[in-house]
């Protein structure tokens, strides 16, 4: 019998998460879904199930060391992942008359957006490369290309996610495991509407999952998307900063919180 593919996803009850369990979601391939919220999970593997997947939850914190290499050496141990998607992610803004996002939440939000993916792929990355072949996908965003004034601290974690995929995917790729960088621009969420400023080009969830399923199939370096706003984004971190920053002002992106 055939070995069934193994897709990991953490933050599966989040809105790209449970739309990317769904599009893996087939007969032959075992899902293993981490969410904190069990309310959604279960729903969602109920789902995948009727799909043909086999399923797997997990709700531990991610952002504890123990708990977290405890659970992924097990998880290896007993059937490597092939597809690592670190998706688990949260946001934060400014406030209004200079205010900056609160610490706590700035420290929480370093913590799941930056260090956790970083402690995963210290944990896979090792026995995919010793097994010759495994995915790694970090869930960027096209913030990363230039910091947004009404999220600076969201923009440079996933400023840092992109220059360390960017990084490992070359470490790793004469080893045969392959590392993808997504860089979403706005995908409807709870997490989407939260956020201040213009959302311009918004797509649905089940879109975005089919074009990261799509690039991540042909490893593909980096997943932009909307293509537009990607392209806007990219002439940001071009441009010189002076010029970047007044545009995002005239766009509606610098203005703090009433």
């Amino acid at each position: 019998m055939a070995r069934s593919r193994t897709v990991l996803i953490t933050g599966a009850t989040g809105a790209i998460g449970s739309a990317l369990a769904r599009e893996y979601a087939a007969p032959g391939t075992r899902l293993v879904l981490h969410g904190r919220r069990r309310e959604v999970l279960a729903p969602l593997a109920d789902a995948c199930r009727a799909r043909g997947a086999r399923i797997e939850l997990c709700d531990i914190d991610l952002t504890d060391d123990r708990q977290l290499g405890d659970w992924l050496d097990e998880l290896a141990e007993r059937q490597l992942p092939d597809v690592v998607i670190a998706n688990a992610g949260q946001n934060t803004h400014v406030g209004a008359a200079g205010e900056l996002e609160p610490w706590p939440e700035t420290s929480d939000l370093l913590a799941i957006n930056l260090r956790t993916p970083l402690a995963m792929a210290h944990r896979l990355a090792p026995p995919m490369v010793r097994r010759g072949s495994g995915q790694l996908v970090f869930i960027s965003s096209l913030a990363a290309w230039h910091g947004l004034p009404l999220t600076p601290a969201y923009s440079a974690s996933k400023a840092g996610l992109k220059a360390y995929g960017e990084g490992l995917r070359g470490h790793l790729a004469p080893h045969g495991v392959g590392v993808s960088v997504v860089m979403p621009g706005y995908v409807r969420s709870a997490m989407c509407d939260a956020m201040p400023g213009p959302k311009p080009w918004l797509w649905s969830p089940e879109r975005a999952a089919r074009a990261i399923r799509r690039g991540v199939t042909r490893n593909r370096a980096r997943i932009a998307f909307p293509l537009l706003l990607h392209h806007g984004c990219w002439w940001l971190a071009v441009l010189p900063a002076a010029v970047s920053q007044r545009l995002l002002r005239l766009l509606g992106f610098g203005r703090g919180q009433p």
